[in-house]
């Protein structure tokens, strides 16, 4: 029972969550059983800690004091009509938290009983109601698209002949749901050709992207947000893609819904900068900061009362290139609280000590990493690496050898870390027990780590030995 699809829902509901379920199965309009209410009260229970008893499905049976012997084709009707009733009790949920749809149900049901003096008032509620929405969103057009379709079937047909009705404005809200809908949908399929090979086939997309380029969209800024993002992936040698959406950002950003603004618009702009950085154009990095530190002063990072520990970590590693010390600092103990809880303690502590590693405060980072083990292996890995840069810093090599040798157990012993990026690492203590061994003025030994380095395309921290070697070059 505890591994059902009804336990397992239930399970994820608060307690205020479980009282809402429970008033609404006591109402008769939804509920006559009282059956199905005492099975709920059962699995509630337990679910809330408040009931030892052995889950079986006979154990139920009796507990719900049916007088007829265990019987499991109907107790599983039982199950099945709470499991029932728990669905369109979400359903309801959502429904109840949008009044503009209630309200465009409510012309369409005025429309069909032909509530004349309903017609009206129902018609400026709803509008009210939809110009109160916070975000222009897909939602926001449909609705707009639905209110007005739903007063043209409220409007008497010899009306419709004879004077102008609302046409146009059905159309219009119709043709910017649509538009607004079909850029969302093919922004990720740009992205994702980046990384996969997949190919989709995504029917009108290049005559709407033509009349798109001939239109003026400002009355849309959802649609011009979309479209030009759309161009990043499209033209990314055209930098001024780039630069208008940036403006588009800055302008319109907090009038669509903040997980678009981040998810799929700010993100654009975020990977458009990383393949720019990525091709050696160093100038991005500060329009990448620039983006992050926009997103901070907007609250668009947070998503449901969260940061996400990948995000954290991205903005922490650009801000400490950067040299963004004192901002950085601030940044990572306001935003630890917002970190989910199993990532809290592993991505503040390694932010506090990437912190300290660029503000060369080693001693500071050994006492930090020294003794911490991180639940998630690329935390684990890039805290080894953060160390042992350290302590070649500090000229400290019987901890640094001892470093090599327990990475690299490490390494072996953990079968969650692919073969090639293991590989990557081993290279990593090899090269750097390397230059522990080199000196000054060794050009010979120099040039020849420095060609291995080169020539090894993924070893990781590859530009720290490469700074490492170019400082010994001009020791």
């Amino acid at each position: 029972m505890r591994s059902s699809k009804l336990y397992s829902i239930l399970g994820n509901f608060s307690k205020i969550e479980q009282n809402r379920f429970r008033k609404y199965l006591q109402s008769p309009y939804f509920n006559r059983s009282e059956t199905i209410t005492e099975l709920f009260d059962i699995l509630a229970d337990d679910i809330n800690g408040e009931g030892e008893i052995d889950l079986k499905k006979e154990v139920i049976w009796k507990l719900l004091g049916l007088p007829a012997p265990f019987d499991d084709t109907r107790f599983r009707k039982y199950l099945s009509d709470l499991l029932k009733l728990l669905e369109n009790f979400l359903a309801q949920q959502t429904y109840e938290q949008d009044p503009v749809y209630q309200a465009s149900f409510l012309i369409e049901a005025i429309g069909k009983r032909d509530l004349e003096k309903l017609y009206n008032s129902s018609v400026r509620s709803a509008q009210r109601l939809i110009h109160q929405y916070p975000h222009e969103s897909s939602n926001y057009y449909f609705h707009q698209y639905k209110i007005e379709r739903n007063y043209y079937e409220l409007t008497d047909a010899e009306i419709k002949r004879g004077d102008k009705n609302n046409v146009e404005e059905i159309n219009k809200f119709l043709d910017l749901f649509y538009i607004s809908e079909k850029l969302k949908f093919y922004l990720p399929t740009l992205s994702q050709k980046r990384v996969a090979k997949y190919e989709y086939r995504i029917e009108l997309i290049e005559d709407l992207l033509k009349y798109l380029k001939e239109k003026d969209f400002k009355h849309s800024p959802r649609i011009a947000l979309y479209h030009k993002a759309c161009y990043l992936y499209l033209e990314p040698e055209n930098e001024d893609h780039y630069h208008e959406l940036r403006r588009l950002l800055q302008e319109y950003a907090m009038e669509v819904p903040l997980k678009e603004a981040n998810d799929d618009l700010y993100a654009s702009a975020e990977n458009y900068c990383v393949k720019k950085l990525n091709e050696g154009n160093s100038q991005f990095l500060a329009e990448l900061f620039s983006l992050y530190q926009e997103k901070v002063e907007r609250g668009i990072v947070i998503a449901n009362e969260e940061i996400s520990p990948w995000l954290f970590r991205n903005i922490v590693t650009v801000a400490l290139r950067l040299g963004e010390f004192e901002w950085i600092e601030n940044f990572i103990h306001e935003y630890k609280e917002k970190l989910p809880e199993s990532y809290r303690e592993n991505a503040f502590t390694f932010a506090l000590a990437q912190l300290y590693f660029y503000q060369k405060k080693h001693d500071k980072v050994i006492e930090l990493l020294r003794e911490v083990e991180y639940e998630d292996f690329t935390y684990n890995l890039n805290s080894k690496v953060m160390l042992l840069a350290t302590y070649y810093e500090m000229d400290e090599i019987e901890p640094l050898y001892s470093l090599f040798e327990s990475f690299r157990v490490y390494l072996n012993r953990n079968k969650s870390i692919p073969e090639s990026r293991k590989n990557s690492y081993k290279d990593l203590i090899k090269f750097t027990k390397k230059l522990t061994r080199l000196f000054p003025g060794d050009q010979k030994g120099i040039e020849k780590l420095k060609k291995d380095v080169l020539e090894n395309e993924h070893v990781a921290s590859k530009g720290w030995l490469k700074q490492k070697l170019a400082e010994l070059e001009g020791a």
